[in-house]
């Protein structure tokens, strides 16, 4: 890909260009240097971002929201860049889990959790520093000893298609490491010292792994107030669409409600020897907006992602500002299917509330983030909870079979988002805690 001319763009929609070109180029371009520099990375501290410790970081992966920003309703800001990095392990390594060669995975191992750490001291935990996660498939653990039934105490299956209207590929990469930042600096830094060769990040040395991982894909992101809004002029949306300015998703909403998100300690595993990690789910979604901004008006746009209620009692505003930290989605009348009958249509949050917990609790903790790789518009549907069980219930849930069965409602049209939306691939993983994110054996 060609980036754009940085004196004719946005800083912000330059360097979101330049996280999805990625490599020593990318680097290179955000540091604003030439790209013939071997390894950018190799540089000095980079300037304003802060230097990290490894003893301060939490022992969850996952535990990012304390470090994060909120907005004036309390809704935790999530991170603007995002990478995600799909690895196998090399064929060295994986001969050596086959065989049985302890030694060899012992100091694949070390290294690896020596590479994490040099990271961590590199860049602080925080929006301004790096947060990231490294997650292993089910084939990962499979690795060893053809054990089938996962990680212990896991709920971790292989990936498969969840409603009749889907065909998605399957990610079963052993490794997705899941990098983010509001500095997209830090993002590719580090990401060249994990797998680009790069052997210091942020004027850190880094110790070097390439040699234990294969890359496999590589998909990038961003979350934003009007990222979207600049990124019109990729397929799938309108070039003309009126995004509002403050919308960070390219339906023009926003979302990440405190209200509709689960705590981390809901997400989190909390018996067996990954007790203190979490699940993880991605999918790789696509999206065809152009009905969505040329044939639905607000009203419409409104009632098929929140409710018709929402609709009709204007409770959304122009890109949900109204909705502060509680979408109220849970507030809607018990009996979906007659509500969905009288109405015509259902709205998406309102179908997948119906896979609460009893107490009202929402199961999942979502991190999802627009994209445009390949120069069309999607969505990483990455979500955590404790068990993939419990995702594979909110989806179905937001499938809403039921109601397009009972209803009257299209299994498609009508039927919240389900005509916008199409799942390319997913994957599972387990983001163990710290103490095992190293190349961990099936039962640590």
């Amino acid at each position: 890909m060609n980036l754009p001319d940085p004196d004719s763009v946005p800083r912000r929609e330059f360097c979101k260009a330049a996280v999805a070109l990625g490599g020593t180029a990318g680097l290179s371009a955000c540091l604003g240097v030439g790209d013939d520099r071997d390894n950018p990375g190799e540089t000095a501290a980079l300037s304003g971002v802060p230097a990290g410790d490894p003893e301060s970081v939490p022992e969850r992966q996952h535990a990012w929201n304390d470090v994060l920003e909120r907005d004036e309703s309390g809704n935790v800001v999530a991170p603007t860049h995002h990478v995600l990095r799909y690895c196998s392990v090399s064929d060295d390594l994986a001969a050596a889990i086959d065989d049985g060669d302890a030694g060899a995975v012992d100091d694949a191992r070390e290294r690896f959790a020596d590479a994490l750490s040099d990271i961590e001291r590199g860049f602080e935990w925080s929006n301004e520093g790096l947060l990231f996660t490294v997650g292993y498939a089910p084939a990962y653990f499979e690795r060893f000893d053809g054990r089938s039934e996962g990680p212990a105490g896991v709920d971790l299956p292989e990936p498969t298609a969840l409603t009749s209207m889907e065909d998605p590929g399957f990610d079963t990469a052993d490794v997705l490491v899941h990098l983010a930042s509001d500095t997209p600096e830090a993002v590719l830094a580090a990401e060249e010292a994990l797998f680009g060769g790069a052997d210091a990040a942020n004027g850190e040395p880094v110790t070097d792994v390439t040699d234990l991982f294969d890359p496999v894909d590589r998909r990038t992101g961003f979350l934003g107030p009007g990222l979207p809004r600049e990124h019109r002029d990729a397929q799938g949306v309108p070039d003309d669409a009126p995004i509002p300015e403050e919308a960070p998703l390219f339906m023009g909403f926003k979302n990440g409600f405190a209200g509709s998100q689960a705590t981390e300690d809901r997400v989190t595993i909390t018996d067996g020897p990954f007790a203190g990690g979490t699940t993880e789910h991605v999918s790789k979604l696509q999206t065809q907006l152009n009905a969505w901004w040329n044939q639905e008006n607000h009203h419409q746009r409104v009632a098929k992602l929140f409710s018709p209620t929402h609709a009709a009692e204007e409770r959304v505003g122009e890109w949900g500002e109204k909705l502060g930290s509680n979408p109220a989605v849970a507030d809607l009348p018990e009996d979906a299917i007659e509500f969905a009958r009288e109405e015509g249509v259902v709205g998406h949050a309102q179908k997948a509330a119906r896979a609460r917990d009893e107490d009202g609790t929402p199961p999942l903790l979502r991190r999802d983030f627009p994209t445009t790789d390949g120069d069309h518009t999607g969505l990483h549907f990455l979500t955590l909870q404790e068990s993939i069980a419990d995702f594979v219930r909110v989806r179905e849930a937001m499938t809403g079979s039921d109601l397009a069965d009972e209803s009257g409602v299209g299994s498609r049209l009508n039927n919240g988002i389900l005509q916008y939306v199409f799942v390319r691939r997913r994957g599972n993983y387990l983001v163990p805690p710290r103490t095992h994110r190293s190349l961990p054996e099936p039962d640590p």
